[in-house]
């Protein structure tokens, strides 16, 4: 069920646990599906002598599994934008929350809209990715 403009108050949080204990074959399935074979996300070896503790996962698979919680908490095809910034590294092994939090409700051109202020955190509450959204609500 979509939400509707009643249920929406400025503050409200939304959290979903995305992605627990990350694995390396969930970064390696990535790359394959994106097409980004990055040594850095891939060879533990290279990416070490790089000067990383270890691999690391792709910035956009952060992005696409904060996502999930917007698309679950909203519904498909409402989001009318979506953007941010990848803050810190997602490691092998993290465990990802992520959060919305309405930051306005309103009509422009006779459509209802919420716009969300998007945080990803890992299990030590370290911001992995920070954005925003916005998405058609029901009235």
């Amino acid at each position: 069920m979509a939400l509707q403009r009643s249920d929406l108050k400025e503050g409200v949080q939304f959290e979903q646990v995305v992605v627990e204990n990350l694995s390396r074959i969930q970064i390696v399935m990535y790359s394959g599906a994106s097409g980004d074979y990055n040594f850095l996300h891939n060879d533990e070896v290279a990416a070490t002598a790089a000067g990383y503790p270890s691999v690391f996962a792709h910035g956009m698979l952060t992005m696409g599994v904060t996502s999930r919680m917007l698309t679950d908490t909203v519904g498909d095809g409402r989001l009318t934008k979506f953007g941010g910034r990848f803050t810190s590294q997602v490691w092998p092994g993290d465990t990802l929350t992520a959060k919305a939090t309405v930051g306005a409700v309103r009509e422009e051109d006779g459509v209802h809209l919420v716009d969300l202020v998007v945080s990803t955190v890992n299990q030590k509450d370290v911001e992995v990715f920070g954005g925003y959204a916005t998405a058609r609500i029901d009235p």
